[in-house]
């Protein structure tokens, strides 16, 4: 539908800048030949030069060739606000109807001799030429982003604001154009609202980047599970819809699901946007044993803040409030999910800390140990087969990440580590049929990956929902590189944070 629309609207516009060169005197041949027919706008408008070239220019050129078609039309004496609006909006449609309409006169630079903007056209032109730059920026070089959820704590913090660089990785361009401007997927003032139409979706693609993801690199991208969400503030990417679906309660039936919630699929650039630590690319086998990650069967990299859940034993004595303020950084202990009394072991407590806060704590001379709490429950990581795989959280893999070109086994015992991939990201089909798995029709007992893959975890460890619940970050998710925290705040600005770089 997309493409189909951009072909109607590439084939409209070069039949109407014919029928238009054509009544300014332009030969057929000249006025026929695509990209250069808007030459023969710059000459006759007398545009300067420069602006023809931009246009060459991928995304920048498609508005400055827009803007060539307004000046255009300005010497057929066509200024007023409503006919630049379908010059921008529908020419396909109107720049033909204005070619081949016998009322159509060209005037030439007399046109526009007698011709004053009103000012309230200044302040229109204005507003667009402020919303089509700022949108060029968000989409290609930079966007705001703040940190919703503490998944990265300590590392980055609720309400710290950061700058995401699009180019490093190469700006994608947007696969769903018709977007309210400013916002993500949903309107100002609704949590459910879709602030998007999705009438025309296109391919995936991106601009050339300068480097590929390293592992460590802390990461912007659409989150893969939500995909799908049950469309109400309390769910959405908070409580996944794949997770509900596979609860005691719908077991797998889509239909009771789906009747008894409003269930909305997102394109894949305006699923909800995730910040997380890239601890493996590409090729990489990842293993979390006892809490503790493993890249290709050596230790991983441990950011300097990144916190996990300890189990704490005193011989009776309480840990001052103050201590666990100022030292542990746990503010509210009476309130706090960071700070728990374990009700079943007297003077245990579980607490969430980082690893040099834990080390610090050893040396209370009321401290009987400190030891990382490990997380034992089955069946709520991916790839949600217990009987194949039976992980925990705390106890997860090895599992290898699929590279482009790697060729993957297709049996009963790997099929949940690879059917979403399949399915969902790579576009296919897979049925499995007297025994034996059929990808697009065809009987097979492999598959060939399509594109990069990589592997997502939050460094506040017992606080993150990640690539250990939810699998596979596909290349196409990728949505930028966390470059730069501009301004932070809690309860008061926090200055120490502002203009600091992510690592």
């Amino acid at each position: 539908m997309g493409f189909a629309l951009l072909i109607i609207y590439w084939l409209g516009w070069h039949f109407g800048m014919y029928a238009l060169l054509k009544k300014a005197g332009v030969e057929n041949t000249k006025a026929l030949i695509p990209i250069y027919n808007t030459w023969e706008v710059v000459k006759l408008c007398k545009i300067n030069p420069f602006w023809f070239w931009i246009q060459l220019v991928p995304i920048v050129g498609q508005f400055v060739s827009i803007w060539i078609s307004i000046i255009f039309v300005m010497h057929f004496k066509k200024v007023n606000f409503i006919q630049h609006t379908l010059t921008v909006l529908v020419p396909f449609i109107y720049l033909p109807y204005l070619g081949n309409a016998a009322t159509t006169k060209w005037h030439g630079g007399e046109a526009l001799v007698h011709y004053h903007k009103p000012a309230t056209r200044e302040w229109i032109d204005a507003a667009v030429f402020a919303v089509v730059a700022a949108t060029l920026i968000r989409t290609f070089l930079f966007e705001a982003y703040v940190i919703p959820t503490e998944s990265m704590e300590k590392t980055l913090l609720v309400n710290d604001f950061l700058f995401v660089d699009k180019l490093t990785y190469g700006a994608r361009v947007p696969q769903t154009p018709l977007s309210f401007p400013f916002v993500h997927n949903t309107m100002p003032g609704s949590a459910t609202t879709p602030s998007y139409l999705k009438w025309i979706q296109l391919d995936y693609n991106r601009l050339p980047k300068f480097r590929d993801i390293k592992r460590n690199d802390v990461v912007v991208f659409n989150f893969p599970a939500g995909d799908t969400i049950i469309n109400l503030p309390e769910f959405g990417s908070k409580m996944p819809y794949y997770d509900v679906l596979r609860s005691t309660e719908y077991n797998g039936d889509r239909a009771k699901l789906q009747s008894e919630f409003p269930i909305l699929v997102h394109p894949i650039d305006k699923t909800d946007n995730y910040i997380k630590r890239c601890v493996g690319i590409p090729g990489d086998l990842i293993q979390v044993k006892n809490g503790q990650l493993w890249v290709n069967g050596n230790p991983a990299f441990v950011a300097p803040n990144a916190q996990t859940e300890y189990i704490v034993v005193t011989d009776g004595k309480s840990i001052p409030e103050d201590y666990i303020q100022d030292s542990l950084g746990i503010s509210g202990v009476e309130a706090s999910a960071d700070f728990q009394a374990m009700p079943d072991s007297p003077n245990s407590f579980l607490i969430n800390m980082t690893a040099s806060a834990a080390s610090n704590l050893k040396k209370l001379p009321f401290i009987k140990s400190v030891n990382l709490y490990v997380e034992n429950r089955v069946g709520i990581t991916f790839p949600n087969d217990i009987l194949h795989f039976p992980w925990t959280a705390d106890n997860f893999g090895a599992i290898r990440i699929p590279k482009k070109g790697d060729v993957i086994s297709l049996n009963d015992s790997t099929i949940e580590l690879y059917r979403r991939l399949i399915c969902n990201y790579e576009k296919n089909t897979l049925e499995k049929i007297k025994g034996q798995y059929v990808v697009n029709g065809i009987a097979t007992s492999s598959y060939t990956v399509k594109q990069n893959y990589y592997w997502m975890m939050g460094d506040n460890r017992h606080r993150s929902q990640d690539s250990r619940f939810w699998g596979f970050v596909p290349e196409t998710h990728i949505v930028g590189r966390a470059a730069l925290i501009w301004f932070s705040y809690s309860s008061s600005i926090r200055w120490n944070r502002i203009f600091s770089l992510i690592k």
